[in-house]
């Protein structure tokens, strides 16, 4: 099958993100002697530069992992919670019903900066210095503009220069938008990054001693006063149409620590899937998986109608469980024993019919009915139908080619693998630079993740201080014969599930390769409530790439979906890496976009 790319083989090390530059520093950490969390985080901080609209330092990540030196895989939340001022009648003294996707009040503790210093001690072999080194090079010597992050600076123009002139004073050297390919600086967070260095290195000792003074200073120093004072002191215009201040301060930093955790897995086809917990949106993928699990999908061609509308209906059956049951379990009490047994899925099979559905449907799990009923009278209140129309879909994080609207953000993605068995899927987001201003002292935006949560009580995603919000972000890590084999990822809001299943199922039952898996053609539903405000869904929606083909769109038409057709190579920016018994290394990513680049040898 002839591919784009090649899928890389190799034996040394894989590298693998949504941004060449990203992949290259990461490559380059396993050339000095580091592995693959070390290879992951340099890549991390590269992609919070050279992707803005994506990604910053302000923002969150979960990761997945297996270490060879443990034998253990795990999950590492770096997940901020709600701050202890964040309750629902706060935001309600504030005339709201949603809390708005930008501006202060979506604000929850930024999670990735520790999740990433906590890595790097417990399992990294380089220092601070070694990976932030890159992206400093890229914050003052400048990097080039992508078109995609040139075009929304530009639609933000006018709004950063009368709303957010801290924004305009980064994103807008010289009063102008920067133009594609134009090398780009941002010497204020360089420095940021250059202080924590030097606060690091005072502490002296080993690597260990240097992460931690590291994530000192970021959650108890500098970095949580400036956070703080901006918090306290500025009034921030957002979605709702009016200002507010944020209700972050210091000491909801200073009293964050990232959680190590077990992932909830689940057994298919000779694989098991390690993904988060239901503080996010991973248990989505297991759920599907074990819909389809009695499902003949080898004997569907991997692009055929069958195999869309199949896993497309099954999809829609977990995604209705999300809205009723996900919620940060440390909070609530989420039945995903009972969401992934063998007894609820093949009932819930039987819904999978000949014509799309246009229901919501949840499953109603013996002692949860109430919830379910209360979670359903508040979306038929709170979630926007809308039409299908792409321009109609408000959605804060989708990927789509052509950025539709300055506004989103989005996410980015890494996955790296080494010669020693590490393997890492990390899946880092917020703080794009449509989110919140520019904290003048740091350089740098805080997140949004707080539009996740619902301002009414007694839902499972309902907001509380301290509760993490049921966030979007999932990465992927399969074992096969229970050894670490692949990791994988995708960014895109709630279609990131959606597009990593494509891959994973196409690979396993099709025995497509992971280029030719990820090449293949892409769709995915807006059927369900979107995570982002305003909330909006789309019943019986369906959208696919053209490069299915006239036959199988007028197929799928006729089942009944509300078919929306994407321009070929526009949809998912899925990448890869695996490791066989042997010690074979391989790695892929799309070539969608143009961004996103595997590296390896």
């Amino acid at each position: 099958m002839f591919t784009t790319r090649p899928e890389l083989l190799g034996t040394f090390g894989m590298v693998t993100s949504t941004h060449w530059l990203g992949s290259a520093a990461g490559m380059a950490m396993l050339e000095r002697g580091g592995n693959a969390f070390d290879a992951c985080i340099a890549t991390a901080f590269v992609l919070q530069v050279v992707e803005p609209h994506l990604v910053g330092p302000g923002g969150d990540v979960p990761v997945v992992f297996h270490s060879a030196t443990t034998g253990r895989t795990e999950v590492l939340c770096g997940q901020g919670p709600a701050p202890a001022g964040a309750t629902i009648a706060h935001y309600k003294a504030e005339g709201l019903d949603l809390i708005p996707g930008n501006g202060l009040l979506a604000t929850v503790i930024p999670g990735s900066f520790g999740a990433w210093m906590v890595l790097l001690r417990d399992y990294g072999n380089l220092t601070v210095r070694d990976v932030l080194e890159p992206a400093i090079h890229y914050l003052e010597g400048g990097h080039p503009v992508l078109p995609r992050v040139a075009d929304t600076i530009a639609g933000l123009k006018d709004f950063f220069e009368a709303e957010w002139p801290t924004s305009a004073a980064v994103f807008l050297p010289g009063g102008s938008a920067p133009k594609a390919k134009q090398l780009f600086r941002n010497p204020v967070l360089a420095e940021t990054w250059k202080r924590i260095i030097r606060e690091a290195e005072a502490a002296g000792g080993d690597r260990e001693r240097q992460a931690d003074a590291a994530f000192a200073a970021f959650y108890r120093g500098f970095v949580a006063e400036a956070v703080d004072r901006f918090a306290r002191n500025t009034e921030v215009m957002d979605e709702s149409g009016r200002r507010h201040r944020g209700v972050i301060t210091g000491d909801d930093m200073a009293g964050w620590p990232p959680q190590y955790e077990a992932p909830l897995t689940y057994d298919y086809h000779g694989h098991t899937l390690a993904k988060i917990r239901p503080w996010g949106q991973g248990p989505v993928f297991l759920q599907t998986l074990a819909l389809l699990k009695d499902i003949d999908l080898a004997s569907m061609g991997p692009a055929s109608a069958d195999f869309v509308h199949t896993v497309t209906e099954a999809m829609k059956l977990a995604f209705a469980d999300r809205e009723a049951y996900y919620g940060d379990p440390d909070f609530v009490d989420v039945p995903v024993e009972a969401l992934l047994s063998d007894a609820y899925n093949d009932a819930r099979r039987g819904l999978i019919g000949a014509a799309a559905s246009r229901e919501l449907r949840p499953g109603r799990v013996p002692g949860y009915e109430a919830q379910v009923d209360r979670v359903m009278a508040a979306l038929q209140r709170l979630s926007k139908v809308s039409g299908t129309a792409l321009k109609d879909l408000a959605a804060n994080e989708p990927t789509m080619a052509d950025m539709l609207s300055a506004r989103r953000g989005d996410t980015v993605h890494i996955d790296a693998v080494d010669r020693w068995g590490n393997m890492v899927a990390a899946m880092p987001s917020g703080g794009w630079l449509q989110s919140s201003p520019v904290i003048p002292e740091l350089g740098f935006m805080l997140n949004t993740r707080a539009q996740m949560f619902w301002l009414e009580p007694g839902l499972p995603a309902s907001l509380e201080p301290g509760k993490r919000p049921r966030t979007t972000l999932t990465p992927s890590l399969a074992l096969r014969d229970g050894k670490p084999y692949l990791a994988f990822g995708s960014p895109g809001g709630d279609q990131q599930e959606q597009w990593q299943l494509q891959l994973f199922l196409r690979h396993v039952h099709h025995g497509l390769n992971l280029q030719e898996a990820i090449e293949q053609p892409m769709f995915h539903t807006a059927h369900f409530p979107s995570s982002f405000y305003p909330r909006e869904r789309k019943p019986g929606h369906l959208l696919a790439e053209e490069s299915f083909g006239p036959e199988v769109l007028a197929e799928l038409r006729r089942r009944g979906h509300d078919l929306e057709e994407a321009p070929e190579w526009t949809v998912g920016r899925l990448v890869a890496a695996a490791r066989d018994p042997d010690g074979l290394l391989r790695a892929a990513a799309t070539p969608r976009l143009m961004q996103a680049y595997a590296a390896g040898r």
